[in-house]
């Protein structure tokens, strides 16, 4: 099965590689080889030490990698809450969505903090839409702090692998998956 996006080289690092690999229809790459690389920390069972020596190979090869939150729907930790232990344990990471949840607990749509768009999976298939009022209130503060990080990094920071989002996947879902497949699109081939 060959690469989705643009045939890259992708390595997958961490729990649910396997699973992620299946929803993004990829074969992971080795990680030195990659033209980036998917970080999946669990927010069950966190970060392994042998993730984190990858992640500092990643880092010396400034190989642009993205932070993928899994196992959401069986932690008591959040994806707000693990973006923070991540970004302590690895490298400040930046948060361009934040997780909504439905009336009884589950994610349930993704809320774009650039644009201030909802990408709601609550029927099972993606419906985009604005942010309501009480959305946009919710998440000024993390907005604010979003935009500075992509203000202070540079427009192209991420793509340089100098700038690591952090984006939440439900598996089973397409909650993050579109979202993925976005970042990977931003980087380019290498020969």
């Amino acid at each position: 099965m060959p690469n989705l996006i643009n045939s890259q080289k992708i390595a997958l690092i961490g729990s649910k590689s396997a699973e992620l690999a299946a929803a993004l229809a990829i074969e992971s790459s080795e990680l030195e080889f990659s033209d980036i690389a998917l970080f999946l920390v669990s927010a069950k069972e966190g970060i392994v030490s042998a993730d984190l020596a990858k992640w500092r190979t990643a880092r010396e090869l400034y190989i642009p990698s993205l932070v993928v939150i899994c196992d959401l729907l069986t932690s008591e930790i959040d994806f707000e809450d693990m973006t923070a232990i991540a970004g302590k344990m690895l490298d400040p990471v930046a948060n361009p969505y934040l997780v909504l949840h439905s009336d009884e607990g589950a994610p349930a749509a993704l809320i774009d903090l650039e644009s201030l768009e909802i990408s709601d999976y609550s029927t099972g298939s993606k419906v985009m839409r604005p942010a309501e009022p009480e959305h946009v209130e919710l998440v000024a503060e993390f907005r604010t702090e979003y935009l500075e990080d992509l203000e202070d990094a540079g427009e192209d920071a991420f793509a340089a692998g100098l700038l690591f989002p952090a984006l939440p996947w439900v598996e089973g879902t397409r909650i993050g998956i579109d979202q993925i497949l976005e970042y990977l699109k931003k980087i380019p081939v290498s020969s």
